[in-house]
């Protein structure tokens, strides 16, 4: 067998999960795709978390040097949630735009408003706030800030799951770029292989620092889906933005009591 040929077998055997993970690798951030193995998006939603695990310690990484070069936390704040935004291309903050902009159109223009590419008042008060409870919370935070990011990258991303694994998917049709995360594989199971890892690499962190985003995560993707009677991937992508910033501002209350 030459060299060709072996090759061409080691990309048809490929395993299946770590196709899907090249997927999500490029479906998740604005990261160049791999040279192998092809990408696959059936059951990329698995890897959300731990490409949220990567995106906050990118962020993390970003703050710690900064800081060592005299950098202080009024200015790391709002340049680490830059960087955020910017690895994941924006993705879910338009979803949170969308989802706001359909829970103000009512239930009868709900799917039309979320689809119109137009950016409503709505959507942009829901952006600001957002940013800014994050801004405040990383300011609070201080050099508490990089872990704090790395437990708000990866719970965010747990939300989605429960969202997908608890409710119907909105558009009947099976349309949107998220249609296929209902379709394939075990949501709700997804985040469990994640989660005891994840929970077993972090053994030095206090306990409800560690937790505290897991509820938040479920509440947050529980309660949107019962406003608007199922999710789609705009709310898919509010679930987790909120559930972000919700648990970078209880993170930093916890910081600030002890």
């Amino acid at each position: 067998m030459n060299f060709r040929d072996r090759r061409a077998l080691i990309i048809r055997t490929a395993p299946p999960w770590l196709a899907d993970l090249a997927g999500a690798w490029i479906f998740y951030t604005v990261f160049p795709s791999w040279p192998w193995p092809s990408p696959r998006f059936k059951r990329i939603a698995r890897f959300a978390p731990w490409i949220g695990l990567l995106i906050g310690a990118l962020q993390a990484l970003v703050w710690g040097g900064l800081a060592g070069l005299g950098w202080r936390p009024i200015a790391l704040a709002p340049l680490v949630i830059v960087v955020g935004i910017r690895l994941s291309g924006g993705l879910h903050h338009d979803g949170l735009m969308d989802t706001a902009d359909g829970l103000a159109a009512g239930s009868d223009r709900r799917l039309e408003a979320m689809e119109d590419s137009r950016v409503g008042a709505s959507g942009v008060l829901a952006l600001a706030v957002v940013l800014l409870v994050e801004l405040a919370s990383l300011v609070q935070l201080g050099d508490r800030a990089p872990m704090a990011l790395c437990l708000a990258g990866f719970w965010s991303r747990v939300a989605p799951l429960w969202a997908m694994a608890r409710f119907r998917y909105l558009r009947l049709d099976g349309s949107g770029t998220a249609a296929f995360h209902r379709q394939h594989g075990r949501p709700g199971w997804d985040a469990l292989p994640a989660l005891i890892v994840f929970i077993g690499l972090s053994i030095s962190i206090p306990p409800l620092n560690l937790l505290i985003g897991a509820p938040v995560a479920l509440l947050v993707a529980e309660r949107l889906g019962r406003k608007l009677g199922g999710h789609t991937g705009d709310s898919y992508g509010a679930a987790l933005v909120i559930t972000e910033a919700i648990t970078l501002l209880l993170l930093a209350g916890l910081a600030g009591s002890s």
